[in-house]
């Protein structure tokens, strides 16, 4: 069953009613895991660019989109290879600052899969 996010703001999302201080991965369980930024820091040194190691990682089978929340300010993107990947799998993605993605998440319906940056 798919969370309902709450709210976020600076260094924080809350996930119904629990107050997460990292970014989360949730997946199309519903399971709301810690976010493995290291797949895309060791290729980028920063975890602001998703790499196609995270993008792999991210990708479920049976993933219909992917809703990114890019930080409060909307910094986070996908590289290249990530986009190419997900294109090829056939997973829609929608990227926006959290807040708006968000919005989104609680919206939609399906087979969907939540990446949730909490800072910047």
């Amino acid at each position: 069953m798919k969370p309902r996010i709450d709210t976020t703001e600076f260094g924080s999302i809350t996930i119904g009613g629990r107050r997460i201080e990292h970014d989360v991965l949730i997946h199309l369980s519903g399971e709301v895991t810690k976010r493995k930024k290291k797949l895309s820091k060791a290729v980028y040194g920063t975890s602001h660019t998703v790499s196609l190691a995270e993008a792999e990682y991210v990708c479920e089978k049976g993933a219909e989109r992917l809703i990114v929340g890019t930080g409060q300010n909307g910094m986070v993107k996908l590289s290249e290879e990530a986009a190419d990947f997900l294109a090829a799998k056939k997973v829609q993605v929608f990227l926006a600052p959290t807040p708006e993605a968000i919005a989104r998440w609680n919206r939609v319906k399906g087979a969907v899969i939540g990446l949730f940056h909490v800072t910047c």
